[in-house]
């Protein structure tokens, strides 16, 4: 993640001291600091002790060394280490034991000391000492001469199996160290279609509402207004960490955030005070990464667990997705106050879209709220029980009714109580604007051409479905699939497209280090020879965007999917500049439809 950032002070800080100084909330870090440093020197002191240390002096030295090392920051990537850090090795996704056990004799040269997730002496066991380590050792693998390379490291390596159960914790608590402040009330939002979408609507809601907040997600991280793109949709634990620190200097008082299932999956926001978390919905992505459908499902539903999240007060999902059972069983578990909505009229929810009328100017919606379905103490919200206001969204699309829908009950949960009148924030609402690259309508003097983020065959479909209510003529859709990922969605990206589209090109997205005809291979198994008329195959992007604006009607609609607000098309590891809208506003200029 690529933020400005304030560091903490040149002076140096202990584990000890960190301890000491964890106030009465984060006595869980206090906690899991003293039974780490307990558990660190044992291990230590055996190790030593085995090599014929007298067990005084092991004693000694070790209880310095683990708790009372002057240090500067903690690091989790090697690159960044500079002398008198800490660096923290975790466990790659991929296991590669050569790598590791490169990144620990590099950050042993400057490090105050090791924090390993990865049982040290199992690591060094496993390999000879590499070249460039500069360290001689017996040649053979045995555990007693693992035990004698890792004393003879210029620092000490500590073994924390369990690093992630505070990681967060403790890298906020060095950042407040030096320098405390206040951090925003956080909003998380997880599901795979929508965070995006609903972290910056609630972003802009509150701030009309009187706070100053800031997003941090796919889209960019920072104060509305001045976002910095983003390498991941949930950084590193440290990232994390220091962007909420770092919003929390600049006087933001709320955080709308996107949690994704790696991150939660990974712990990445441990630490963070999540206060409200919104559930989207789920559709099959990142099945290279999770096992199934279950896996991800469970990855999702950490985010409702107090446990993981002991600030948590609010839940709000989504009762219209076929997973929200798996959210509601977890909130309730953790006794959260459990909103929900739907745009099913017949549904009874916290909130509920009673009557919705489309156009290409946006949506009326007839918005009907009723307590008596949740948690909350049966008094009406916006002072009537079951009432309906009239809210009218500039937003595209019935699924932005849904991601409306959840970003403002999170604005009513962060209010003082449960009869915050909706009202004010309801007449708000036509002021909003969707999200870059979601539903992104580009000017043309004919024809409507859309540019969105629907990487996913479950966005699509729904993408594509609330244009064609408005399409007169043919609804065109121009969309393919990254390459090093799920092949399997593949095929059903491009059914999704068919169903929804009566003319589709397929094209490249993020190709990455796959050749993008295969990509396009995959895509095409399984069509009938009717949906291959229908469909135009063109590899270069930017040829497949111009030939959707020279060959679309007046009365067409065109949607250009799959990569939304990002500026770039990743092709064998090299990022080069691709704007989908940019490229489209030169299509059309070029076309003269503009």
């Amino acid at each position: 993640m690529t933020t400005s950032t304030s560091s903490p002070s040149s002076a140096t800080v202990t584990l000890q001291q960190l301890a000491e100084a964890s106030s009465s909330h984060r006595h869980g870090l206090q906690q899991a600091l003293n039974a780490m440093i307990t558990t660190s020197m044992q291990t230590s002191v055996n190790q030593v002790t085995e090599n014929q240390v007298p067990e005084n002096q092991v004693t000694e030295n070790h209880v310095s060394l683990v708790a009372h090392i002057p240090f500067h920051q903690f690091r989790l990537d090697s690159r960044q280490l500079a002398t008198s850090d800490v660096f923290v090795l975790l466990k790659s996704q991929i296991p590669n034991c050569q790598k590791s056990r490169d990144y620990l004799y590099q950050a042993a040269k400057k490090a105050a000391f090791i924090l390993s997730e990865i049982d040290p002496i199992a690591l060094l066991a496993t390999a000879n000492v590499p070249p460039h380590a500069n360290i001689a050792f017996s040649s053979d693998t045995t555990e007693s001469s693992a035990q004698q390379q890792l004393t003879a490291l210029p620092c000490p390596v500590l073994y924390v199996p369990n690093i992630r159960d505070f990681l967060g914790d403790l890298c906020q608590a060095r950042l407040q160290y030096q320098q405390p402040v206040s951090l925003p009330t956080v909003v998380a939002v997880t599901g795979t279609n929508g965070k995006t979408t609903i972290s910056q609507l609630v972003a802009q809601l509150t701030q009309l509402t009187g706070m100053s907040s800031a997003v941090m997600g796919t889209a960019g991280n920072g104060k509305l207004g001045a976002l910095v793109q983003a390498s991941h949709t949930t950084g590193d634990a440290l990232a994390v960490q220091q962007f909420l620190y770092q919003m929390g200097c600049d006087g933001a008082e709320l955080l709308a955030l996107e949690a994704s299932s790696h991150g939660l999956d990974q712990q990445r926001l441990q630490g963070v005070p999540v206060s409200v978390a919104i559930y989207t919905n789920l559709s099959r992505d990142h099945l290279d990464y999770h096992a199934d459908m279950t896996e991800y499902a469970a990855a999702k539903a950490k985010l409702f667990d107090k446990a993981h999240f002991p600030d948590l007060t609010h839940a709000i999902i989504n009762i219209d997705d076929e997973y929200a059972q798996v959210m509601l069983d977890t909130a309730h578990a953790s006794d959260l106050t459990v909103w929900t909505y739907s745009l099913d009229a017949s549904k009874t929810a916290t909130f509920v879209a009673a009557d919705i009328k489309p156009s290409l100017q946006g949506v009326e919606i007839a918005l009907r709220v009723d307590v008596d379905s949740t948690d909350c103490d049966g008094t009406g919200l916006g002072g009537k029980k079951d009432g309906s206001i009239n809210v009218v969204s500039p937003l595209l699309g019935r699924f932005n009714v849904a991601n409306l829908l959840a970003a403002m009950a999170a604005t009513v949960a962060l209010g003082s109580d449960v009869d915050t009148d909706i009202e004010p924030i309801a007449a708000t609402v036509p002021k909003l604007q969707g999200a870059v690259g979601r539903m992104q309508r580009v000017p043309s003097n004919n024809g409507c051409f859309i540019v969105d983020y629907a990487h996913t065959p479950d966005a699509l479909r729904q993408v594509l479905a609330s244009l064609k209510t408005h399409c007169k003529g043919q609804l065109w859709a121009v969309f393919g699939c990254g390459g090093d990922r799920d092949a399997g969605k593949r095929p059903l990206m491009a059914q999704a497209g068919l169903a929804g589209a009566d003319q589709v090109i397929l094209t490249a997205d993020n190709p990455r280090t796959e050749d993008p005809n295969v990509i396009l291979q995959d895509m095409q198994s399984g069509m009938s020879d009717e949906q291959y008329q229908r469909t135009h195959i063109e590899p270069a992007r930017q040829a497949a965007i111009e030939y959707a604006v020279s060959h679309a009607a007046v009365d067409d609609i065109v949607v250009i999917a799959g990569k939304g607000h990002e500026t770039y098309q990743e092709i064998d590891n090299v990022r080069y500049d691709f704007d989908d809208s940019v490229v489209l506003q030169h299509a059309l200029s070029n076309a003269g439809r503009v």
